[in-house]
C-alpha cells in the first residue's frame, strides 16, 4: 500500500518562500515519477512540478525560474522549493506518484498519476 505524506505548508507574504516535502513509503518500484499539482479555490487541479527516477524534472510555465523539484531517490522523497512566491500560487497542494517513468509532455497531466497524498495548503498573501 503506498502512502505519500506532505509536509511543509504554510502562510507566507509575497515575495516569501516555502519548502514542501512529500515521502512515499510502501513504494518499490525503482523507476517512477513523482512531483506536485495545485488546486486553487473554485480551480481545477493542475500540475507543478514533476521528476522521474532519471532525474528528469518538467515545470509548469507560471513557476518556471521560482520552483525547483528535487529528489532523494534513496528515501523516496521530493521537495519543492518555491521562492518568490506570489498571491496566485495559493492553493492546496498534492504529492503525486506513478510507478514507472512518464513521457515528456504528460509529465503535468494528473490523470497519469496513481498515487496521492491529502495535500498541504499553501497561502501568499
Amino acid at each position: 500500500h503506498v502512502q505519500l505524506v506532505e509536509s511543509g505548508g504554510g502562510s507566507v507574504q509575497a515575495g516569501g518562500f516555502l519548502r514542501l516535502s512529500c515521502v512515499a513509503s510502501g513504494y518499490t518500484d525503482s523507476r517512477y515519477s513523482m512531483g506536485w499539482f495545485r488546486q486553487a479555490p473554485g480551480k481545477g487541479r493542475e500540475g507543478v512540478a514533476t521528476i522521474d527516477s532519471d532525474g528528469v524534472a518538467a515545470y509548469a510555465d507560471s513557476v518556471t525560474g521560482r520552483f525547483t523539484i528535487s529528489q532523494d531517490a534513496a528515501k523516496k522523497m521530493v521537495n519543492l522549493q518555491m521562492n518568490n512566491l506570489k498571491p496566485e500560487d495559493t492553493g492546496t497542494y498534492y504529492c503525486a506518484a506513478v510507478g514507472h517513468i512518464l513521457q515528456c509532455g504528460a509529465t503535468l497531466v494528473q490523470n497519469n498519476f496513481k498515487h496521492w497524498g491529502q495535500g498541504t495548503q499553501v497561502t501568499v498573501s
